[in-house]
């Protein structure tokens, strides 16, 4: 087994210890510590030199907050206004244009210098404290302001004259303002009764310069006219309408005619390509964009079948159920005596003409016998539930209801739960 022998050092044969380190301080060190009386001398002559810098840089007059080394801050004085224009922060104007550069001081001198900015030196040494006051002295608050639920006052806004203060009311035409001329109308009216348009549309032609009075474009809103001035529509206007399309579905049992209800779905998702009749003539390709604003002219109860008509058009929704329409609709409607009775002579000449409903007296109505059991109604008219209203009233019970025609349109080999377009040729 090797075994390692370790040799002290300073044995035999060892070479001496150098001493070429010098020791930290002492004697041996490579400058002798100055005593005690020429640390004093040097430093008594870095303050001089300091001194003298300062001098040179400010001149006589210290800067306000300046702090000599081991002392306390100077008092602040301001310089006579006549040394404020002459005064530079480096000394006087003449001074640090003719004072020799003078070398960097020590690093004494620089961790002495002043701030360069005498304020925030000045901030640093003595915080502002603020004066207290008095709860007492206070002034009394103001009692709080109510709250007024209008609205604050315009600065530029006037008030309307009287003579303007009315309610804003698009639909309410039979107001007559003082200024209106006597016998005119609104012009979106009188275009409404022309057949032109209907109201809404008229205002929306309006609002776009479509419309010219006497081959004056009128653009603005509730402008009025004489029954006697010739309104016309601009090509835009025409071929907007021309765009438009109304459909005829023969609705069956179980839809409603307008909005959704009671979980019943409404007859326009009937309007499906799928849907579409085969022998449909009018020409008019299927497009999404016939199914906006497709609004039914005229109901048909839940559970009555027959022709329904759904528009984009509003001169013809105002030509069926507008409250001077006189369109016929022509119903089949299958009813039944109680007891297998026929019905008197008297109640078929009551259902003529002579019932109310709410109220109000019906007009006169067509109304015969097809076979024993069904009749044939046609009604100028169209009040909710009204045949079948008629009906109850002179004992009938009504078992179906189908409409086959509304003007000129009819119903014809139309089946049930398909729909086609109204032609071009054709007219209610």
């Amino acid at each position: 087994m090797a075994t390692i022998k370790l040799k002290k050092p300073g044995g035999a044969g060892a070479p001496p210890p150098s001493n070429d380190r010098p020791p930290v301080r002492g004697a041996g060190a490579k400058g002798a510590r100055p005593t005690l009386a020429q640390a004093q001398a040097q430093r008594a002559e870095r303050e001089a030199r300091y001194q003298e810098q300062l001098r040179q840089r400010f001149g006589d007059r210290p800067p306000e907050a300046f702090v000599k080394r081991g002392g306390d801050a100077a008092p602040t004085q301001r310089p006579a206004p006549a040394q404020r224009g002459a005064n530079t922060a480096f000394g006087t104007r003449n001074e640090a244009r003719t004072a020799p550069r003078q070398p960097a001081p020590n690093d004494d001198a620089r961790t002495a210098a002043p701030p360069r900015d005498p304020r925030s030196a000045q901030r640093a040494q003595a915080p502002r404290a603020r004066p207290q006051r008095d709860p007492r002295d206070a002034p009394p608050r103001p009692p709080p302001a109510r709250f007024d639920p209008r609205p604050p006052p315009r600065r530029d806004a006037r008030p309307a004259p009287p003579h303007d203060r009315r309610p804003r009311d698009d639909d309410d035409d039979h107001f007559e303002h003082t200024e209106h001329a006597p016998g005119s109308l609104r012009l979106s009216k009188r275009m409404s009764e022309l057949g032109i348009a209907s109201r809404r549309e008229a205002d929306e032609w309006i609002a776009k310069g479509y419309v010219r009075v006497d081959d004056q474009v009128v653009s603005e809103l509730g402008s009025r006219v004489q029954p006697g001035q010739r309104i016309t529509i601009d090509a835009k206007a025409k071929f907007a309408q021309a765009q438009r399309v109304t459909v005829l579905v023969n609705k069956p049992v179980g839809y409603v005619s307008g909005q959704a209800e009671d979980g019943y779905e409404p007859a326009v998702v009937l309007v499906t390509p799928a849907n579409q009749w085969r022998e449909d003539r009018s020409g008019t390709r299927f497009l999404r964009e016939h199914l906006k604003s497709l609004v039914p002219a005229g109901r048909l109860d839940i559970d009555s079948v027959g022709l329904l008509v759904l528009t984009q058009d509003g001169r013809i929704a105002k030509q069926l159920i507008g409250e001077d329409s006189e369109i016929e609709k022509e119903y089949l409607v299958r009813v039944a005596m109680p007891g297998g009775q026929r019905l008197a002579g008297s109640d078929l000449v009551l259902l003529r003409h002579g019932l109310e409903l709410d109220g109000e007296a019906l007009r006169p109505a067509q109304v015969e016998w097809v076979n024993d059991d069904q009749l044939r109604f046609v009604l100028t008219q169209g009040k909710k539930r009204q045949i079948r209203r008629m009906c109850e009233a002179v004992g009938l019970q009504v078992l179906g209801l189908k409409r086959v025609r509304i003007g000129k349109v009819m119903l014809g080999d139309l089946p049930a739960g398909q729909w086609r377009y109204l032609a071009a040729h054709e007219a209610f």
